[in-house]
């Protein structure tokens, strides 16, 4: 991939970053989409010049030009976080259909195209909700539910998998977390987590889902015992598992087919 075509990418990433805030922020009042971006603090509408990822916080200071209140820190962070994961995406994607095509260049053909555009989707998704489910402890229906419709469609078309793999995946994944969900009656997992394991699995197939459960848990186990040795959390503070997932996600969907010849080599397997 050239370098300009990378910097279009990142720069489309900063851009959907910041419609991510816009959605997130919207989702949280309840608001549509629609209308102009605004202040949430001083409600005046913001122009252009406020509304440039990560350019516009930093030229401002990270204050409201009309009321000086300080901008979260989350608006840059999703924006460049964003920006990062859609280059990986573009970079997952090529190598992708590069093997399928037996050519080491990328090839932008029809199906590339789609399959770039579903990823970034997907991508979004994801951010999104570990962004929401961070703040809220809710993983959001609105945005969820037509992300597994999609994925389950694509996964039809995928030449990756096969029907039963991505079956097979999704039953393993949103089970393991449905049981652990009715033992618990919802006090250790919510439903929402669930539902998200039902999108990983027809979006990374077996056994990729298998390494991302086990990042998830990892991570969490890791970040847990961080935030309780800095007196954060306590052993029976609730902290959201979506973003654990999500991370886990991600890392299996980039590297999971390394991580596991990995751990094959390593064990001799």
């Amino acid at each position: 991939m050239s370098y300009l075509f990378l910097i279009f990418i990142f720069l489309f990433g900063l851009c959907i970053g910041s419609f991510l805030n816009c959605a997130i922020y919207r989702l949280e009042q309840k608001k549509n989409l629609k209308g102009r971006s605004f202040c949430p603090n001083c409600k005046h509408q913001l122009s252009w010049k406020d509304l440039v990822p990560v350019f516009s916080f930093l030229f401002l200071k990270g204050k409201c030009r009309y009321c000086q209140k300080k901008i979260s820190i989350q608006y840059p962070l999703v924006e460049i976080s964003t920006g990062i994961v859609f280059l990986l995406v573009a970079n997952y994607n090529a190598k992708c259909f590069a093997r399928v095509l037996g050519n080491s260049d990328c090839i932008m053909t029809t199906a590339s195209i789609f399959s770039l555009a579903f990823l970034f989707y997907i991508a979004s998704v994801l951010i999104a909700i570990f962004v929401y489910d961070l703040k809220h402890y809710i993983i959001p229906d609105k945005i969820l539910l037509p992300a597994i419709v999609v994925a389950f469609f694509y996964g039809l078309f995928d030449p990756k998998f096969t029907i039963l793999n991505l079956l097979g995946a999704t039953i393993i994944s949103s089970g393991f977390f449905l049981f652990i969900f009715l033992i618990s009656k919802g006090r250790w997992m919510g439903f929402g987590d669930v539902k998200l394991a039902v999108l990983m699995g027809f979006l990374l197939g077996f056994p990729n889902v298998l390494v991302a459960l086990f990042l998830a848990f990892f991570f969490g186990a890791v970040i847990g015992a961080i935030l309780m040795f800095f007196g954060k959390k306590g052993l029976k503070s609730e902290i959201p598992f979506g973003p654990f997932l999500i991370t886990g996600t991600f890392v299996a969907l980039f590297w999971g087919q390394n991580i596991i010849n990995w751990y094959l080599t390593s064990f001799n397997i």
